[in-house]
């Protein structure tokens, strides 16, 4: 569709416009025109928000959906239509279906679903077969089909040597290791991050040491492998201080945070409530203010949403049985605005495509755009009423909001949030 949008201000620090509020003529899918006297005409639709933004699309790099197996949790068309309205171009897809997405078929399944969608899938393959952790999976098939990354979603790989030859092999497609890090011993039957809150409330402690001996080990194997290796969702100081030391010797490692890491704690654990029950746990205080560092600081790569839709009958129920996970694309931006500078979240939300390296380019004249839309100065309270997902089990209800995304303009389509 041919679209002008309205006095829009472009936050965009590659773009020769960033923090100019224009108007932008997309004609047949490429920027026409940048400019404030751009005139009306019967072939273009108008799009005018007061105080709206635009920036290059954002990708969340780390979304579970359902689909296929888990339709009840999640379908692909509607997680794609939700993860548009929340102002998300791009979304790698997390393996955790049924059956796991570990071979070249499911890649296709995958994708082929999401032929006609505004934001697109990128699919992370399984690392290996079933997630099971015992052999790897068809990485190589994977990759020509069109996987991102391999990686067991949730699911910390024991078998170093495993691990070590999986960094080894795909550095021969310049493939990406993604490991999700945690000790499952130390864990234990621990529900909640270890410390004051859960003595109090009598649940089993997670200690930060689960996370940081596994982190610490992944990033010793991968400075005797050599490759690229992502370690998603973050949740300790320490784990940032390792991969700050990491990338200081050379190390290709990135890293990300989930949204609800940054912006709640523990203490959220008072009454029992299973919708703050994640992995890795809600951490401290001390914790939180490491993160926020760490992003600030550039040690963390990237924030994902890390949404995972879970049906009521596995959510609603005694904290020790429900299960991990939280719906968080409809709230993202809203949440991290209340906690970081606006310049740093849209830095944080489009670095995926690197890691990933998917195409994204600036917003200028003659270039393809992948637009994010948005704004930065509502305050508003995140209800029942706001969650576009099937699943509701998000950690936010309740939870004060600043600014709100509007939509995306990406593959030709223009998706509205309203």
């Amino acid at each position: 569709m041919n679209l002008i949008i309205r006095s829009a201000t472009i936050i965009d620090p590659q773009s020769p416009f960033h923090q100019q509020t224009v108007d932008l003529k997309i004609t047949e899918g490429i920027i026409e025109e940048v400019g404030t006297t751009i005139q009306s005409n019967d072939t273009h639709q108008e799009l005018q928000r007061d105080g709206i933004h635009i920036s290059q699309g954002w990708i969340d790099t780390s979304v579970s959906f359902g689909e296929p197996g888990f339709e009840d949790r999640e379908t692909i068309a509607n997680g794609l239509t939700v993860a548009a309205k929340s102002g998300f171009t791009g979304i790698a897809l997390q393996p955790n279906s049924y059956p796991i997405i570990d071979n070249q078929s499911q890649i296709h399944f995958v994708k082929q679903k999401a032929s006609q969608s505004a934001t697109e899938i990128f699919p992370i393959g399984a690392l290996t077969k079933n997630s099971e952790g015992k052999d790897l999976a068809e990485l190589f098939d994977m990759k020509n089909a069109g996987a991102v990354a391999f990686g067991d979603y949730g699911k910390s790989l024991s078998n170093s040597n495993l691990l070590k030859i999986g960094l080894q092999y795909v550095q021969d497609f310049d493939g990406l290791v993604i490991a999700f890090s945690q000790d499952e011993n130390i864990k234990g039957n621990g529900v909640a991050n270890e410390g004051s809150v859960s003595t109090r409330l009598g649940l089993k402690g997670i200690p930060n040491l689960a996370e940081e001996l596994i982190v610490a080990r992944n990033l010793f194997l991968l400075e005797y492998t050599g490759g690229k290796l992502h370690i998603p969702t973050i949740s300790t100081a320490q784990s940032v201080a390792l991969i700050k030391e990491a990338k200081a010797k050379g190390l290709k490692v990135t890293c990300s945070v989930a949204v609800h890491h940054l912006v709640l704690t523990d203490e959220k654990l008072d009454g029992f409530d299973t919708r703050y029950k994640v992995s890795p746990p809600l951490r401290t205080e001390f914790d939180r203010e490491a993160l926020v560092a760490g992003v600030l600081d550039g040690t963390i790569d990237c924030i994902t949403s890390d949404h995972n839709p879970i049906d009521i009958e596995h959510k609603k129920m005694e904290f020790d049985l429900a299960k991990n996970g939280t719906i968080g694309l409809e709230s993202a931006f809203g949440a991290l605005l209340t906690v970081l500078p606006l310049d740093t979240i849209i830095a944080k939300l489009t670095f995926g495509n690197k890691i990933f390296n998917t195409e994204n380019q600036i917003i200028d004249k003659g270039n393809k755009p992948a637009i994010s839309l948005f704004t930065t100065t509502d305050n508003w309270i995140f209800g029942k009423e706001h969650i576009l997902s099937k699943s509701k089990n998000s950690t936010f209800l309740g939870q004060t909001m600043k600014g709100k995304a509007i939509g995306i303009y990406n593959q030709g389509k223009l998706i509205l949030n309203g």
